[in-house]
């Protein structure tokens, strides 16, 4: 088991969890781009119930089945939640441990920035959402 902790650019805001990530993704699509300011999305998912959390997180709904969480003093994005899926994603560059994870997939590459250039390497990327 490992702990994974994080939070956001002035440290007001701390999240920690010990559970095993269900995935690590990168995601490419044009709502998370325009939600974080940021070419792709990349987190981590666990397990929502498995996750706590302090400081002045602020939500809002970017669809009706995600909510974002952020600082409400510096505007760090901390999270995704699906919570009717009990999942939350961990935004990778609010990890304590830069170096713990790295993506194992990248999904939506049909709206990747054009000067985006991915490894040529072993991990998976798919056009769309992954195969279920």
């Amino acid at each position: 088991m490992i702990a994974i902790q994080g939070g956001c650019l002035y440290g007001e805001c701390r999240y920690e969890t010990d559970a095993e990530p269900i995935n690590v993704r990168a995601c490419h699509c044009h709502r998370c781009q325009k939600a974080t300011g940021a070419p792709f999305y990349a987190r981590v998912a666990v397990p929502l119930d498995r996750v706590t959390y302090s400081g002045p997180v602020g939500w809002y709904h970017s669809s009706p089945a995600l909510r974002r969480g952020f600082c409400m003093r510096c505007g760090t994005t901390l999270f995704s939640e699906r919570a009717a899926a009990n999942v939350m994603g961990l935004t990778m560059g609010s990890l304590d441990d830069l170096g713990l994870f790295k993506p194992e997939s990248h999904i939506w590459l049909s709206s990747k920035q054009p000067w985006v250039a991915l490894a040529d390497d072993d991990v998976p990327h798919y056009r769309e959402n992954p195969p279920a």
